[in-house]
């Protein structure tokens, strides 16, 4: 009999260095993602015995999200819906569906493009894990919003490959002042700056391309335009009793 391989492998067990409560991080090897596709995709999640949701709903998603304006317990308009992927990845650890293997994970990545942080932020996590998972890919990309907080043991090495998630002109312009790539999401009544070019996978730039091949989205390990795109996801409504600067 065949063995059946595993859907996908816990990179990481430990504390979160944003609050040094514990964390699990784990790649799934498939994906059916109409917008990025079939990316390896990680999650970063709080491992408390809740699931990802419960915990959002707490205010527990501090340990994986930081002080992100987006989350559930602030303005509620991050685009991630927590009872699909992120509960369920969550409820097949707890069952035992993944093995802990970095090393296997970066080999299944060879040749692929990494999602680094589906869900979550990558600061969370000690940056030699994403440098030995990517270690064989052909790409990635990454999101951080904590580079403008630095909250817990905010590791500055994590923005070589991640792009710094703004949320309002005035962030936009700090960003650039650090020298980061930036991805705005922007009302749908914004203006774009003039080193921003619209997300080739969004709705407004007609689907051009995936996430996985146009791998703008990797911070300054290439040398390109700053990325924005729309208010999207299912919460987009809430943008709208939110003032553009507050988000």
């Amino acid at each position: 009999m065949k063995t059946k391989k595993p859907t996908g492998y816990i990179l990481y067990k430990g504390k979160s260095l944003i609050d040094n409560l514990p964390i699990v991080v784990i790649a799934i090897v498939k994906s059916s993602n109409k917008k990025t596709g079939d990316m390896i995709q990680t999650y970063i999640l709080v491992d408390n015995g809740l699931t990802p949701f419960e915990n959002a709903k707490l205010g527990n998603d501090f340990s994986v999200c930081g002080d992100c304006k987006h989350r559930p317990t602030k303005n509620n308009t991050c685009y991630v819906t927590l009872f699909q992927g992120a509960n369920q990845v969550y409820k097949s650890y707890k069952k035992g569906s993944y093995p802990f293997d970095l090393n296997m994970a970066s080999i299944i990545s060879t040749d692929r493009v990494v999602r680094i942080g589906s869900y979550g932020n990558p600061s969370a996590v000690p940056v030699k894990v994403w440098d030995t998972l990517t270690k064989y890919a052909k790409g990635k990309t990454s999101y951080e919003h904590n580079w403008i907080d630095k909250i817990g043991n905010f590791d500055i090495s994590t923005m070589k490959f991640s792009m710094a998630s703004v949320d309002n002109e005035t962030e936009y312009h700090q960003a650039k002042k650090l020298g980061y790539r930036t991805f705005r999401v922007k009302h749908i009544n914004e203006s774009m700056m003039s080193n921003e070019i619209i997300c080739p996978a969004s709705e407004e730039a007609g689907r051009k391309a995936t996430c996985q091949d146009c791998k703008l989205c990797s911070g300054n390990t290439i040398k390109a335009k700053d990325i924005v795109i729309n208010v999207h996801g299912a919460k987009r409504n809430n943008f709208k009793g939110i003032s553009i600067n507050q988000v």
